[in-house]
């Protein structure tokens, strides 16, 4: 019999803060890269097209990574692969500040790419070890201010540097940012070995309906941190990383709501309200006039529910997932989310390109809105 007088198991412990703080530094440094190596390019002569191409190689380059670092990190040990994959992503920071000509940047996005997916596949893997099993959805959504909080700060202080001194103190420096979280990662619980995988091996068909929404939603997200920025600049707003702080505000907000609400025993079945949320955020980004204004109030409103659907998707892949093939499952959202996000930073970034930032930001909504017949569905199940 269910002893009732024991309490919860609690979700703060040393191995939740542990993973907690290497996500949030994780995020705090890639978010001051994504808006302003496209500014960089721009001052080597690229185009306000060919500016998404950056991350448009990075995310492809993540999003076929993630289906072999997953399973690599099954196999290697997942704390292995975030100090490993932290030391290269460092390596690959210092190369970007001596870096002079754009065609270097192309060329090391896409091996860039795939080091980021084997530090996101095994940080989310180790985090399935430190959750208590029946927490799953209030442990992520916790865990889930990381990223914004990293986000809320991050893009600001690397556009505020980029503006006074230029690009490459902000690598030189998240290079060592980076050395320091692989140094951080080998104090994270030593792997338990349990044995050599079988192989390469597809995760059940479970992962294909949360995969799809993750990327229709993705497509719209892939030009935000490209062209936000951009749009900012050209309208002579004062702070032109408006749109990814306040994003990362409504991320934060809504999870503290959730959390303090909580969940439900099917958390999933709010999925389609929290879709409905972004693509009200992104409609608003397309139609609304102005510029500061806009930009705030459309990133409150996206940031909100963009930020539930990834923990609610993640709570439930995390509950049916093969506990010895985590890595392997959250590599195939990994590589549908940033197929998405290389899909969209190219093709809303022509869009914009040739008919201007509103026509991108209106694709991006649609895009959303695709994808919410597969989360209705989702949620049934």
């Amino acid at each position: 019999m269910k002893d009732l007088s024991n309490p919860r198991p609690s979700l703060v412990t040393r191995q939740f803060a542990l993973v907690w703080a290497l996500t949030f530094v994780t995020f705090f440094a890639a978010f001051q890269l994504f808006p302003t190596v496209p500014l960089r390019l721009r001052d080597l002569g690229a185009s306000l097209a060919e500016s998404g191409r950056f991350m448009s190689l990075f995310t492809l380059g993540s999003a076929l990574g993630a289906l072999f670092t997953g399973p690599l990190g099954d196999r290697v040990g997942h704390r292995r692969l975030v100090i490993t994959s932290a030391m290269l992503y460092a390596a690959f920071l210092a190369a970007y500040a001596v870096m002079p000509t754009r065609w270097g940047f192309y060329l090391l996005a896409f091996p860039h790419g795939i080091v980021w997916s084997g530090l996101l596949t095994a940080t989310m893997a180790s985090l399935a070890h430190v959750l208590p099993a029946d927490r799953h959805a209030d442990g992520l959504s916790l865990y889930g201010l990381a990223s914004p909080g990293g986000v809320i700060v991050g893009p600001l202080l690397g556009l505020w540097i980029q503006q006074r001194w230029g690009f490459a103190p902000i690598g030189w420096y998240l290079a060592v940012l980076f050395l320091l979280l692989g140094a951080l990662g080998t104090t994270l619980p030593k792997d338990h070995p349990h044995g050599r995988a079988e192989g390469f091996k597809w995760p059940d068909a479970s992962v294909l309906i949360p995969s799809l929404v993750l990327f229709c939603v993705a497509l719209g997200y892939g030009a935000l941190g490209t062209y936000t920025a951009q749009e900012a600049l050209a309208l002579g707003m004062p702070v032109p990383s408006a749109f990814l702080s306040f994003m990362a505000v409504g991320m934060v907000l809504m999870r503290l709501a959730m959390l303090r609400r909580g969940f439900g025993k099917r958390p999933i079945r709010k999925l389609p309200a929290m879709l409905l949320g972004a693509f009200a955020g992104m409609a608003l980004l397309a139609a609304l006039p102005g510029g500061t204004l806009r930009h705030v109030l459309s990133a409150l409103l996206y940031g909100a529910g963009y930020s539930m659907m990834h923990t609610l998707i993640n709570a439930k892949l995390m509950a049916s997932a093969d506990p010895k093939r985590r890595g392997s499952a959250f590599g195939v959202l990994l590589f549908a989310f940033d197929a998405g996000i290389g899909l969209g930073s190219f093709s809303l970034g022509w869009a914009i390109g040739a008919y201007g930032y509103r026509a991108g930001w209106a694709l991006g909504a649609l895009a959303i809105l695709v994808s919410l017949p597969l989360a209705l569905k989702l949620s049934r199940d």
